[in-house]
């Protein structure tokens, strides 16, 4: 279930309910009077809660899930579970976001409530800079400074001796001691993602938090998305520069350094101690083993192993890489000797 620091529910719906926003019609299987009180992936799904399936990657899930009801594309209908209401729909994640987002809403700082909630819990010796807006039920701790302008969003916990940087915005996380996150970063803020739809696109709702380990070091300008269902996570002693994107679901190591400009996608898990230089990109859903290091601007589209330096676009080991690289010069140098020879005649 989402974390209710964050999150206000609003469930429970019947499948009559289900149907309609999910824009399928409803079978008489509704009629058992089936309630959902929560939206889940498949595998993490509940007795009470609906799901969907839209990719066969995930046809085992699908089979042993424990939801209640699961929108499916008709051709993958006959691999549900007997006891799981079927709801057919040919957009079943589109239909699944409709769904979520009307059973979860993020909380907000409500607009005539003081800019620092009365409900926010802030030890002594917390320095608080001009224009801060600190959320309900928030929790700051003793020796933290919020510089001016900062915005500490309803349920955010933050340690001790903090450094939160001017214009920063802190949202659906929870914040180790020692953290620094400069200027203008963004915390938390939702993942990109989206379902297509006969209507265009769907926001996908992000129902995971953020997790920053202590020691953490935030640059300006960083952008650290939610998960969409499980956490976010950047590990102890991690320092990212300024100008890096991560995205939903990234989990990062302990003693991780990234350079400027680089940028996880979603679901990719980096061990402890790896290193990316400055504009280096991972595909989602990708491994990069502890202690490996990425070059400047590589682009990595599959896994990395555990001490391996690799670099290019598309990223390989940095001997093949260098290996092409001499071949490419070769032969490029030979042509400009051949070419230049036919020109001239083939005289000295």
């Amino acid at each position: 279930m989402p974390d209710v620091r964050f999150f206000d529910i609003f469930g429970p719906l019947s499948l009559v309910e289900i149907a309609d926003l999910g824009g399928v019609d409803a079978a008489p299987a509704l009629a058992r009077g089936v309630e959902i009180a929560g939206a889940a992936p498949l595998g993490k799904a509940g007795r009470q809660d609906i799901s969907f399936l839209s990719d066969r990657r995930y046809l085992d899930d699908f089979r042993s899930t424990a939801a209640a009801a699961v929108f499916v594309h008709p051709s993958n209908a006959d691999y549900a579970p007997k006891d799981c209401v079927v709801l057919l729909s040919k957009e079943p994640q589109a239909a699944y976001a409709r769904v979520a987002s009307r059973l979860y809403r993020p909380r907000r700082h409500p607009v005539d409530a003081p800019r620092i909630h009365p409900t926010a819990q802030i030890e002594d010796g917390v320095v608080i800079g001009h224009g801060v807006v600190i959320g309900p039920d928030a929790k700051i701790g003793s020796g933290t400074v919020l510089d001016a302008n900062a915005v500490i969003g309803p349920g955010v916990a933050i340690g001790r001796d903090c450094q939160i940087g001017a214009g920063a915005s802190i949202g659906f996380a929870l914040i180790g001691d020692r953290v620094r996150i400069y200027a203008n970063a963004v915390i938390g803020q939702e993942g990109f993602g989206v379902a297509g739809s006969g209507q265009g696109a769907v926001d996908i709702p992000q129902l995971g938090r953020v997790i920053l380990q202590d020691d953490v070091t935030l640059g300006a300008c960083v952008c650290v998305d939610r998960g969409a269902w499980d956490d976010t996570v950047i590990g102890e002693r991690t320092k990212i520069d300024n100008l890096v994107q991560i995205a939903h679901n990234v989990r990062i190591g302990r003693n991780c350094v990234l350079a400027a400009q680089t940028g996880l996608s979603g679901s990719v898990v980096v061990g402890d101690g790896v290193r990316f230089g400055g504009r280096a990109g991972v595909g989602d859903h990708t491994t990069i083993g502890a202690g490996a290091s990425i070059a400047a601007g590589g682009g990595v589209l599959r896994d990395v192993p555990a001490g391996e330096t690799w670099a290019g676009q598309p990223a390989r080991p940095l001997r093949t890489y260098l290996r092409e690289i001499a071949w490419l010069t070769r032969e490029t140098h030979r042509k400009d000797r051949a070419k230049n020879g036919r020109e001239g005649g083939g005289e000295l």
